[in-house]
């Protein structure tokens, strides 16, 4: 009678599993072999909407893959390969929205969770370990979560691949939308440099 019992759990388990996957939508991790990989990594509470949508249309512009990549920090105190369980939990919604809003777009995706001492090491490690053809960075600026100053001097000066720094408008004010970040009212502001040996240059979003 238990084994009966088990073995009908395991059936509904099964099942259940199963209608999940049929009625969960298809999603695109990779696109075609050789295509570009657009990295955009962010970290905190959320990415500015203006700095994601900017980000969709240059990869869609150049067929590229969308590589969103949430940077987690590990404090000194632990482990580098430490789980951070509570981190990954806010980080996941965050990748979840930024995935569906590129899909919704047409853009295939392929997101990732990197840890690191701190951003930049985290992100050092990201372009190390894998290849990207370009790097959209958003900007810390009026309350918006990005990369402060001093890591943006030290990516200008150590990204190996083409970079691009997207800096919302410091006068947005209104709160950030729930899994994107702040309001469509900030502007942002862009400033293209080249990778080594190539022109700078600048554009606006």
């Amino acid at each position: 009678m238990i084994v009966l019992v088990i073995v009908l759990a395991a059936l509904v388990v099964v099942l259940a599993a199963a209608l999940i996957v049929r009625t969960r939508p298809p999603r695109r991790r990779a696109g075609a072999a050789g295509a570009r990989r657009i990295l955009v990594p962010f970290s905190g509470a959320s990415l500015d909407p203006t700095v994601l949508r900017a980000a969709i249309r240059i990869a869609k512009a150049e067929e590229a893959v969308l590589v969103p990549a949430y940077l987690l920090v590990v404090p000194l105190e632990y482990p580098e390969e430490s789980p951070l369980q509570k981190e990954v939990a806010v980080a996941m919604p965050l990748l979840e929205a930024v995935e569906h809003a590129a899909l919704r777009a047409g853009v295939p995706v392929d997101a990732r969770i990197e840890k690191g001492r701190t951003a930049t090491h985290a992100l050092r490690r990201l372009w190390e370990a894998e290849h990207f053809d370009r790097l959209v960075v958003p900007a810390r600026a009026g309350g918006h979560d990005g990369f402060d100053p001093k890591e943006l001097a030290w990516l200008l000066t150590h990204a190996p691949i083409e970079t691009l720094v997207l800096r919302p408008s410091p006068n947005g004010d209104e709160p950030p939308a729930a899994g994107l970040g702040s309001s469509g009212r900030s502007h942002p502001v862009a400033q293209q440099v080249a990778a080594p040996g190539r022109p700078r240059q600048a554009v606006r979003a």
